[in-house]
């Protein structure tokens, strides 16, 4: 059993210190670059290195850091996919993804039983102006963010990883679209408590195109919207 890293990105150098922790947590780390879109570095990455149903991958974004000892980070992979009902194991998510598509769209409901989400994601660069998003209690949900998710080689060949048509954007609501599929499949995906520094603050507003991808999908997954898990 192999266990690979994919890191998509536009820069040219070596993406840290998310590939030095991977390296030193067991992991081959294949950074993928120059590639056209997201959905096409992944595709790409897993035909290219010959990932196997047994194997374990991880898609991962360029601009995390990971916290957590590579011992623990390992063991909360692992205890997922060891089950063969799991589908993605990821940091954050939701148990019900509305019509809307925006999986974070409840995050300022403070009670559980109005908040369906889970997981928990540091944001910004490491000064006095980070900041952290407790989402909710760790567990199921039917879709993760894409930051950073990880799956066995089964999975991800028993899913679309291409591009749809509908989708315009080249880097947006891939982890969605993947997430979402595995659910529909009746595989689980899970929220560990994987502690992790997301360089970026994020784009609650959305950018065009993931608006774009994002009412494609909910006109694609119409017949599953909301989707929702217990």
């Amino acid at each position: 059993m192999k266990k690979v890293a994919f890191i998509p990105t536009r820069e040219i150098t070596q993406p840290e210190p998310i590939y030095s922790f991977l390296k030193s947590a067991g992991w081959e780390v294949v950074v993928l670059s120059k590639y056209s879109s997201i959905f096409e570095a992944f595709r790409t990455g897993m035909e290219s290195f010959k990932i196997n149903a047994e194997d374990y991958v991880i898609f991962c974004h360029d601009d995390i850091e990971i916290l957590t000892n590579p011992k623990d980070f390992n063991y909360f992979i692992d205890e997922k996919l060891e089950k063969p009902d799991t589908g993605f194991v990821g940091v954050a998510g939701t148990k019900l993804l509305k019509n809307s598509c925006v999986w974070w769209e409840d995050l300022n409901k403070k009670t559980e039983y109005l908040n369906p989400l889970s997981g928990f994601v540091l944001h910004g660069k490491k000064t006095e102006k980070m900041f952290g998003n407790w989402y909710g209690p760790y567990g199921r949900v039917a879709v993760l963010d894409g930051l950073f998710l990880c799956a066995k080689g089964s999975t991800l060949y028993s899913i679309n990883l291409k591009k749809p048509e509908v989708f315009n954007g080249m880097w947006d609501f891939y982890d969605i679209y993947y997430t979402a599929q595995t659910t529909v499949k009746g595989k689980k995906n899970y929220t560990v408590p994987i502690q992790l520094v997301h360089e970026s603050i994020g784009e609650l507003a959305g950018r065009d195109s993931w608006h774009e991808n994002r009412k494609a999908f909910a006109v694609a997954f119409s017949d599953h919207l909301p989707l929702a898990v217990s």
